[in-house]
């Protein structure tokens, strides 16, 4: 029997992402390319554009190639879902940012308090 944990729905996602990824043979810039095309297409909300930033950076993945996938789309999904998925990208690059501020601001407050320790 599995163990419990606090956060069984994104342990799921998680596991199926990883597993997805094993089997896929495409390389990772096509992957990202591929994921971020079928979230514009089914109209994602932000926080599924969240989970794919870190591995479109680790991938160099660039805006102007964003760019470029959204233009590629457009005719086949339609303007709104692009003009929808640029705002739920916008708000996802947000998120990530405030993250990575929340989290640079803990690490200094952490190093402060060490160098003051007695």
């Amino acid at each position: 029997m599995a163990t419990a944990s606090e956060t069984p729905v994104l342990d799921m996602i998680a596991a199926m992402t990883i597993d997805s990824v094993e089997r896929c043979h495409m390389d990772e810039r096509t992957l990202i390319l591929a994921r971020v095309a079928a979230l514009v297409a089914m109209d994602a909300p932000a926080i599924s554009y969240l989970a794919h930033i870190d591995p479109a950076m680790k991938a160099d993945f660039t805006v102007e190639q964003l760019q470029d996938l959204l233009v590629a789309i457009a005719p086949v999904v339609g303007t709104a879902r692009v003009m929808s998925a640029a705002g739920h990208i916008a708000q996802a690059f947000g998120v990530a940012l405030a993250l990575a501020e929340s989290e640079a601001e803990a690490i200094a407050q952490a190093e402060a308090r060490s160098r003051n320790a007695p």
